[in-house]
């Protein structure tokens, strides 16, 4: 059954609203997005600014991941190596934060494309070794310059809002609006590379890379753009991240566990597509406080640490989601609107 109206023009299959009722459910995140930083506590908005970098460093794996089939788990390195470009620049050359973002994202996207060759003779868990391997090379090589990125101490992160002026603050309402107008520029390419040449020839090498060659299609270049493009917006979620702090450690946070929450993020969001990435960063994020109050009322588990009980509840939610729903919250959406598109009858 079509989870949208049938197209009868050209523009109607490329229009990213198919129907009113769609455009109705945009009007009204709108409103609810605006008026969040206004309604909610301090707390909440730090939590939603969290949620913001998320959605940008999951939209990053669900284009490698989700979109070409490459399998990785050295996302948090991407993060790291963007968190520290915008710590270390800020802190020695006293660039302005909007700048250091988009510079973040290149030299993550560098060394994305300099991983890249490595996945044309590589898939599946071969490929995900790698990726450990990247991990850890860039942990180790961020400790070794204890003089440059703070070693184990740390790295304080100063905000610049012009070129060699003095280290600012940005509220938490400040922050938000810069995040979400990144995070809504971040979905909407996505959204727009997946409708795209480039993007149905990474969808196409996932399926299928032998028959994508037969039918034209450059398996190659489609995996290192895949590479190229994610790594930039990890290393931006990882420059976001960082000014959100304001100081970094290697470890914690940019470990082999990050890398494997992103993973579960999309998983549980809905594979292969842009809602499944936003959606599942959002369940994440906000229900990491309410996990933690559940762990912590729950006999057995109170005796673990709040972020061991959150992690624990929440592979329990992935597992759950997915036994009774293989595409996660995206086919739940499905069924959803689905239901109503076709309500009052069952068929």
């Amino acid at each position: 059954m079509p989870n949208r109206p049938l197209a009868v023009r050209y523009e109607d299959a490329f229009s990213l609203l198919a129907g009113r009722w769609e455009r109705i459910g945009l009007a009204l995140l709108v409103i609810v997005v605006l008026a969040y930083p206004w309604v909610a506590s301090p707390n909440w908005i730090t939590v939603a600014n969290l949620a913001l970098v998320s959605i940008v460093g999951s939209v990053a794996l669900m284009i490698l991941t989700g979109f070409t089939g490459q399998i990785s788990l050295g996302h948090a390195a991407f993060l790291a190596i963007g968190a520290y470009t915008t710590a270390i620049l800020g802190t020695q050359f006293a660039l302005p934060f909007w700048l250091l973002l988009p510079v973040s994202g290149l030299v993550a996207s560098a060394v994305g494309l300099a991983i890249g060759p490595f996945a044309l003779r590589l898939e599946g868990l071969y490929l995900a070794i790698v990726t450990i391997g990247l991990a850890f090379l860039t942990n180790h090589v961020l400790l070794s310059f204890p003089d440059l990125t703070g070693g184990m101490a740390g790295l304080a992160v100063p905000i610049h809002l012009g070129f060699g002026t003095e280290a600012a603050f940005l509220s938490e309402r400040a922050t938000y609006a810069i995040f979400l107008v990144i995070a809504t520029l971040t979905v909407l390419a996505a959204r727009n590379l997946a409708r795209s040449n480039t993007g149905r020839a990474m969808m196409a090498v996932r399926d299928h890379d032998v028959a994508a060659a037969v039918m034209g299609v450059n398996p190659a270049r489609a995996k290192i753009t895949a590479f190229g493009v994610s790594s930039f917006f990890a290393g931006l979620a990882g420059g976001m991240f960082a000014l959100q702090q304001q100081f970094i450690t290697v470890d914690p946070p940019f470990n082999q566990l990050l890398s494997v929450l992103y993973i579960a993020m999309i998983v549980l969001g809905g594979i292969g597509t842009v809602f499944g990435a936003v959606a599942g960063a959002l369940a994440f994020v906000f229900l990491s406080p309410v996990l933690e109050i559940i762990g912590r009322a729950t006999p057995g588990l109170d005796q673990l640490s709040s972020s061991l009980q959150s992690t624990l509840l929440f592979a329990i939610l992935v597992i759950t989601c997915l036994v009774f729903e293989p595409l996660g919250l995206y086919g739940l959406w499905l069924r959803v609107k689905r239901y109503f598109m076709a309500w009052p009858f069952r068929y």
